[in-house]
């Protein structure tokens, strides 16, 4: 089946299609190898597995509740966790611009490593994306992907004795994963589904900056909020609670998120962004809500799973950059 970039139900204006490859079988068993090309199953865009995650799901909507929770109460780990794969990939950069309503233009982000503690620096078009969201495809071009790191990790090497991808990891990638692997892992996801809503949440622990003879903490999470059903909503509000080891309990509200108020269809069924939170303890809990408001003018509350935050990690510092 030939495939064609998709980036939603109308192309941009004065734009022609043009063919980038040729789909093939998914994946029922088995993981993506590096140097797969796909394409995004919800956002549309065009990108290639770097390497593999293997995650514990958290996944809420599977387990009955025993009893009911206490109002106010944020809920508990008991929830049993399943192996799931994810990848670390690159998307392409020309996809960008079409997949900016419905997701932020994914980020890998880290401390920035001097005496300010709250500077961070980002490479961009680096994304986590789940088993089920690969859609593969195979090209003949031998630099299919627009991405400033794409050469510099990957190499056209194609094998016509085996089906394995055509493009293999150059050492440059193998170094900067193993460099990078306590900052780039994912270990944990979370999720939840309320009135057709899912949201699902991948904290990621940053590393700890010294400041004022005192330690703060620091995390990215991810967030994804998908419109299971067929009736058109937006999101307006955030609420969370933010709960330190240190035995503070913060309380966040807002409008929107990140700026935006994103409206979840059928067509444009999902929205992904991410964030930022820091401690001045070694871990800590969030849970929350976010406000949903129906075409009617009606609102309901969409619960976000509790997740932890956890410096599981060792001490040393987070990289300085990304060097090859």
């Amino acid at each position: 089946m030939t495939l064609w970039p998709v980036f939603g139900r109308n192309r941009p204006e004065g734009k022609v299609l043009e063919t980038v490859g040729v789909f093939e079988a998914l994946k029922q068993h088995g993981k993506y190898e590096t140097g797969q090309l796909f394409l995004h199953s919800v956002f549309g865009y065009r990108g290639i597995v770097l390497f593999p995650w293997h995650a514990r799901i958290y996944d809420r909507d599977v387990i009955p509740p025993i009893k009911p929770e206490p109002p106010g109460s944020h809920g508990s780990k008991e929830v049993k966790g399943k192996t799931h794969t994810y990848y670390q990939v690159l998307i392409d950069t020309r996809d960008c611009p079409h997949i900016s309503q419905r997701s932020q233009t994914e980020a890998v982000t880290f401390l920035a490593n001097h005496d300010d503690s709250r500077a961070l620096y980002a490479i961009p078009g680096l994304d986590y994306v789940s088993h089920e969201d690969i859609l593969p495809y195979n090209s003949t071009v031998q630099v299919p992907i627009q991405h400033e790191l794409f050469e510099r990790f990957l190499m056209f090497n194609p094998d016509k004795t085996t089906p394995a991808p055509p493009f293999s990891a150059r050492d440059t990638l193998k170094a900067w994963q193993e460099k990078n692997h306590p900052w780039l892992e994912l270990s944990d996801v979370h999720r939840e589904t309320t009135e057709n809503i899912r949201v699902t949440v991948i904290p990621f622990y940053m590393g700890m900056r010294d400041t004022q003879n005192s330690h703060v903490y620091w995390w990215r999470y991810c967030i994804r909020l998908e419109n299971m059903g067929s009736e058109v909503v937006q999101l307006r509000e955030r609420h969370w609670r933010i709960f330190s080891l240190s035995g503070t309990l913060e309380t966040v509200r807002g409008r929107g998120v990140v700026g935006r108020e994103p409206v979840l269809s059928k067509e444009q069924p999902a929205f992904q962004y991410s964030s930022h939170v820091s401690l001045q303890a070694p871990s800590g809990h969030m849970w929350g809500t976010f406000r949903i408001e129906r075409t009617d003018g009606s609102h309901f509350d969409v619960r976000i799973p509790p997740f932890s935050l956890e410096s599981n990690k060792d001490d040393k510092a987070p990289p300085a950059g990304y060097t090859f």
